[in-house]
């Protein structure tokens, strides 16, 4: 919430707005007095990495009645106030229309009342409301993500990776309750990043005799060599009699039929605490900006509208409409029957069809956490699929000296999603010299389809990729028909380069650890007056890190390859944050791209800015490195990884009947050798000829990068004056047309 309260006021100060805080909620709005004060630049300083919000939060009966809002209407006139930017659940926002629906009864009231004078109902005449979801719950139609979910993801699988190691040295079966009301999304989206083997949610009552098969797949879980069960119940599971499903019932249940040592941990409040993940500090800035701007162009017969998420592009929805679906329990979104689908192919096994095609699986390039959660997806739905799943160790490196494994098995991917790095193993090594050795490992194990995943990286000596990967065995194709199959590729890097998709199984992930890593190095500075940090980020050309990283951590600056700059504009930045520092900040952040230019190097900028600023800051420097490929997933890119490996599976298995005539597979059309990427709103399989086109190759990059647009977000919220582009800002639409039928929801940012 602090990321959007952030946003709004310096987006507000920078159209020219006056912007007051109204501490407590709709309580300081209805008590007035110091409760509502003009907020400054400088009062929302360091509030990017603060969880809650700064500005306070509370329930108000009084606000419920017409007196208490008679009272907080005439508190808003006496400021001249008749904007609200209202950030909270579905209670805070149909208050906020009820507000906006009897203003006008309310100013007559007050005028009668003697309060205000008559001319103020003129000059006050409408209200106008903005809502931004804040919930942890993301039970708000509408949107697809909601502020703070992210955040309290993150604090589940924190719990649930430290569980795991306890459990699998005790041989344990742990139940854990997490939060949610009515929403079993928490509950649904932890279950399909941890691996769960049970969960349990509201929206979807398990079938009488359901205890009995949860302990069947318990028990065969456990006969397969498996020391761990971990079952998740949201705090609103049901049976389908409307019978509460508590974590103490499981727990007995479990006890009494198995006889397995079982703990219960209720996460309770921990969910809604802690410091917010890179994903909520970009969306609460990204919609607080929007709110501004839907602010601005609203007239007296506006609706109410909510600032929402759709796949990765902003959109406006009117709050009723939202309201309603949520009143009518018609909220089911796309991304929850995404999840909820994916789920059941992975965590259930079922009888294998009789399709009988080998598939091989192989990582490619510098390791991207989240990789091994598309492996495991990858073998479980190909399994359930009726495949013959083989695994390629060192990428094609390994592939041409035979280092294939026999067939993989579903319980060799089991408690793969949690684990960083790459457990296959990759190497930088592109096909093209060895085609005739990998033709022959294919042609020795019947390799039918091939799934790659990795992405388009630049490396000192050598450039790789999967991307450039599967272009050259597209191309191999004309000598060799091994290659005469369907492939796919899913993106997998940190640096986020990958043309045909705006987003990369690993980048959520490397963006948390420099996040995370800023804010312990700004923590570092608190008892040091005026101190800047030059901080270099990875990402060969491209400067997605660097610029969302800064956007998210709450950069002064952001050095990147994509857009030139000269000494001057150094020069320039180095006065502006001289004159920040004299009169507010006490600490900077400037981010710079590994290879934003050969000449400005990270040495060169932090001896430039040490000179410079002599006198008014002194300055550190600090290269962040491999640091930002490790660690274990975020939540956002197991369930990323999972879901598109399991998208892409069935494209696989699609693909190979359709390909097989006469015994054999054969497959030659650029449709049959796709990226799978995610464009704004939806997952679309791109053959990768047709890519060629929007690549530059020497650069590693995309001709056109989406992340671009928010670069002027940054610089507004640094309070450089800058021109922002509002031709991408979202369009009203209604919530019954606004999900496209392929949008997966979880995928957005």
């Amino acid at each position: 919430m602090n990321g959007a309260v952030r946003a709004v006021v310096r987006m507000g100060l920078y159209v020219g707005a006056k912007v007051y805080f109204i501490h407590e909620g709709y309580q300081g709005m209805v008590d007035g007095g110091d409760n509502i004060k003009e907020a400054t630049w400088e009062s929302v300083s360091s509030m990017l990495q603060l969880g809650g919000t700064v500005i306070g939060s509370a329930r108000c009966k009084e606000f419920r009645t017409h007196e208490g809002r008679l009272k907080a209407a005439h508190n808003l006139v006496q400021r001249g106030i008749t904007n609200l930017c209202v950030i909270g659940g579905d209670g805070s926002l149909t208050g906020a229309n009820l507000f906006k629906e009897e203003w006008s009864g309310l100013l007559n009231e007050l005028v009668e009342q003697g309060l205000i004078e008559a001319d103020a109902v003129q000059k006050y005449s409408a209200l106008h409301i903005v809502g931004m979801v804040g919930s942890i719950d993301n039970d708000f139609c509408g949107t697809d993500m909601t502020i703070g979910t992210d955040s309290a993801l993150h604090r589940i699988i924190e719990v649930v990776d430290a569980i795991m190691t306890t459990a699998q040295s005790h041989q344990r079966t742990f139940v854990l309750e997490v939060m949610g009301r009515h929403c079993g999304y928490l509950a649904l989206v932890s279950g399909l990043a941890c691996g769960a083997d049970w969960v349990l949610i509201p929206e979807m009552p398990p079938e009488d005799g359901w205890e009995e098969k949860m302990c069947q797949k318990l028990s065969a879980t456990r006969s397969r060599g498996t020391r761990l069960n971990i079952i998740i119940v949201a705090e609103g599971a049901i049976d389908r009699h409307g019978k509460p499903i508590t974590s103490s019932f499981v727990k007995d249940l479990v006890v009494k039929c198995l006889g397995f040592d079982t703990r219960v941990t209720i996460l309770g409040h921990v969910q809604r605490g802690g410091t917010p993940s890179a994903f909520d500090r970009i969306l609460a800035s990204r919609m607080g900006v929007e709110a501004v701007l839907a602010l601005l162009e609203t007239t007296a017969n506006t609706p109410a509208c909510v600032v929402s998420l759709c796949g990765n592009q902003s959109v406006r929805v009117p709050l009723m409409e939202c309201v309603q679906m949520v009143s009518a329990v018609l909220c089911w979104k796309q991304s929850f029957e995404n999840n909820l689908k994916t789920y059941k192919l992975l965590a259930h096994r079922k009888p294998e069809s009789e399709l009988n095609f080998n598939v091989a699986v192989l990582n490619v390039g510098a390791p991207a956490a989240g990789m091994n959660a598309a492996v495991r997806s990858a073998v479980r739905v190909g399994i359930s699929e009726g495949h013959k799943m083989f695994a390629v160790s060192d990428g094609f490196e390994g592939f041409y000296k035979g280092q294939v494994s026999l067939e993989v098995k579903w319980g060799d991917v089991g408690g793969w999603t949690g684990q960083g790095g790459s457990l296959l193993g990759t190497k930088r090594t592109l096909p093209a010299k060895h085609v005739e050795k990998i033709a022959e490992q294919m042609r020795k194990h019947n390799i039918n389809a091939l799934l790659i995943i990795g992405g388009f990286e630049v490396t000192l000596g050598s450039a790789l990729q999967a991307f450039e990967s599967l272009l050259q065995l597209y191309e191999a194709r004309a000598n060799y028909e091994e290659f005469c199959i369907p492939m796919c590729m899913l993106p997998a890097t940190i640096s986020n380069n990958v043309p045909g998709t705006d987003l990369s199984i690993g980048a959520d992930t490397a963006l948390n650890a420099i996040v995370e890593t800023c804010d312990r190095i700004k923590q570092s500075a608190s008892g040091t007056k005026r101190r800047v940090f030059i901080i270099e980020t990875m990402g060969g050309y491209c400067g997605y890190l660097a610029t969302v990283g800064g956007l998210a951590s709450g950069a002064d600056a952001a050095y990147i390859y994509e857009e030139p700059f000269d000494i001057k504009e150094l020069q320039a930045n180095v006065e502006h944050l001289t004159e920040k520092m004299k009169t507010s900040i006490q600490r900077g952040l400037v981010l710079r791209n590994e290879n934003c230019n050969e000449n400005y190097t990270t040495d060169f900028i932090y001896q430039l800015y040490s000179e410079e600023g002599r006198g008014v800051f002194d300055c550190r420097k600090n290269v962040l490195g491999h640091m930002q490929q490790g660690g274990a997933p975020s939540p956002f890119d197991r369930n990323f990884g999972t879901k598109i490996s399991a998208k892409a599976m069935q494209w696989v298995s699609k693909k190979l009947v359709e390909t097989f005539r006469q015994g054999r597979v054969f497959a030659n059309t650029e449709d049959s050798c796709c990226l799978l990427g995610m464009r704004r709103r939806t997952l679309v399989f791109q053959p990768v000829v047709q890519l060629k086109d929007e690549t530059d190759f020497v650069h590693r990059i995309p001709k056109e990068q989406w992340w671009l647009k928010l670069r002027p977000l940054m610089k507004i919220l640094a309070k450089y004056k800058t021109s922002y582009d509002v031709s991408d800002s979202g369009q009203l639409e209604h919530v019954v047309h606004n999900r496209p039928k392929d949008s997966d929801a979880s995928v957005a940012m």
